[in-house]
């Protein structure tokens, strides 16, 4: 239970669908409550996979959306936002992609006045401009904390965010009236900094919240899939939604080129996106062309991949760009051996330029398969990896969040016993 007069964290997100930003929103949550903050979610959508991962003793606040009158809304929003002018004053067709936030802002202001949080937590461009408009609209002054989670540069291809440079002008002069920007690796931040120009300076790095008790524990637990059973062929395994961004086509070309030379099985663990749902037949069409269909196996959404990581012979990143890849740092902490593509941003931090796992070119299908081949033959040792993954623990990322949240000064609440 919260205790009363508990400082109170208001996290302003989507959902809860599968993603590493929703299951790292959900752990920092439940470190917080267990240092005795109050946490509300306030969301966008309350469902998704992970709506019943959502902590014992977080308010679940769903966002109703408005009726948008245009003039009251670029009102609201110029109040909050001078610098968004010329912006907000394009004709609607143009400005069309704030519509749901200038729907949801009424909700998240009232909301924000009512209970009357300490601080704010925001994750993605749009909802940390929402953040940031019902904050200061709310006229709480409650501290307000902006966090991007992906490698902004390549993700503006496909993003309509960071790609229209009135939008990027939009959410440049807004994260700089934050408390805090947070990057969730340098290399975000630096992308950040040089896409957005925003002064490196104010960009903070907190490593995502990867590995705790909760993590080791299910990877203690049986997986369910018979290839990961004992006397069976070496396994990989990759884990990530099916979208062009994971690049699974190389990853399936690698595990071709091997699969012609010894035994071995791929385990693709991920759920379709809603914003490529063709992508999944296209991977089917390409295992099928490659002659592989018996020995890979594609199985959706896992509600415990670290079972899978546990046991799985080496994890595979065949990422074109990420932000801080937790699913390597869990493979590390599962004893996993792992090599990954060296693609911005987050790979090369977490393993320390290949140190902990080889490191080979985007999109280059043969050097992942000798890369993946050689870990087969020497993997490293597991209390190595285990090692490299403690770095990224859920307390340290909780301490770097507090730091930020709370006022200058205030001594953080404790972490809890062990």
């Amino acid at each position: 239970m919260t205790p009363q007069g508990a400082r109170r964290v208001a996290i302003v997100m989507h959902g809860f669908s599968g993603g590493g930003m929703e299951r790292s929103m959900l752990r920092l949550a439940e470190a917080f409550l267990a240092r005795g903050l109050a946490i509300d979610f306030v969301v966008g959508q309350a469902k998704g996979e992970l709506l019943g991962e959502v902590p014992a003793g977080a308010r679940i606040v769903p966002l109703t959306k408005t009726p948008v009158f245009w003039t009251t809304a670029r009102a609201r929003v110029l109040v909050a936002q001078p610098s968004a002018w010329k912006f907000m004053l394009r004709p609607r067709d143009e400005i069309k992609a704030v519509k749901p936030l200038l729907r949801w802002l009424p909700c998240l202001i009232d909301h924000l006045r009512r209970a009357r949080p300490d601080a704010v937590l925001a994750a993605e461009p749009r909802y940390n401009l929402l953040a940031i408009w019902g904050s200061r609209l709310s006229g709480l002054g409650a501290r307000v904390l902006v966090s991007e989670r992906i490698h902004v540069s390549r993700h503006a291809e496909g993003d309509r965010w960071w790609a229209d440079p009135s939008l990027r002008d939009v959410l440049r002069s807004a994260y700089l009236k934050a408390d805090a920007i947070v990057a969730v690796s340098d290399g975000v931040a630096d992308d950040l900094a040089a896409h957005a120009g925003i002064p490196r300076a104010r960009i903070t790095t907190v490593c995502n919240p990867v590995v705790g008790p909760e993590l080791l524990a299910k990877a203690a637990q049986e997986p369910d899939h018979p290839w990961l059973a004992p006397g069976e062929p070496p396994a990989l395994l990759a884990v990530g939604r099916l979208h062009p961004q994971k690049d699974f086509p190389t990853l399936i070309r690698a595990f071709a080129r091997i699969r012609a030379k010894r035994a071995v099985r791929l385990l693709i663990l991920g759920g379709s996106s809603p914003i490529t749902p063709g992508h999944a037949a296209e991977l089917t069409t390409l295992v099928g062309d490659l002659g592989v269909a018996d020995d890979v196996a594609m199985l959706g959404y896992a509600d415990n991949p670290f079972a899978y990581m546990s046991r799985a012979s080496v994890f595979v990143l065949s990422s074109l760009y990420e932000g801080l890849p937790g699913v390597l740092i869990q493979a590390l902490a599962c004893s996993c051996p792992v090599v990954s593509t060296d693609c911005p941003s987050g790979p090369r931090e977490i393993l320390d330029h290949g140190r902990f796992g080889p490191l080979v070119p985007v999109g280059d299908d043969a050097a992942l398969a000798r890369a993946i081949e050689d870990t087969l033959d020497d993997p490293p040792p597991a209390e190595l990896l285990r090692g490299r993954a403690g770095l990224f623990s859920v307390d340290r990322a909780v301490d770097g969040y507090l730091r930020l949240l709370l006022p200058a000064g205030e001594k953080l609440p404790g972490r809890a016993a062990a």
